[in-house]
């Protein structure tokens, strides 16, 4: 059987840590940023954590 190829949207989406967890950018920070105060898209800038759910998918995808 052949391998399994990476989903590149994926790829392009989503970070693996050096101790095997995944990151992903927040959503909320594309555009209409005046309306949003400096807190909140500060806040917006970090990467966090894919949530338990999404794991198995997101790993699938990455061909981990």
């Amino acid at each position: 059987m052949p391998k399994m190829k990476t989903h590149r949207g994926a790829a392009a989406r989503f970070k693996v840590t050096g101790t095997g967890r995944l990151r992903r950018r927040q959503q909320m920070r594309r555009h209409i940023l005046e309306k949003k105060n400096s807190v909140r898209k500060r806040r917006l800038a970090h990467e966090v954590e894919v949530s338990p759910g999404d794991r198995r998918n997101v790993r699938r995808m990455l061909g981990i």
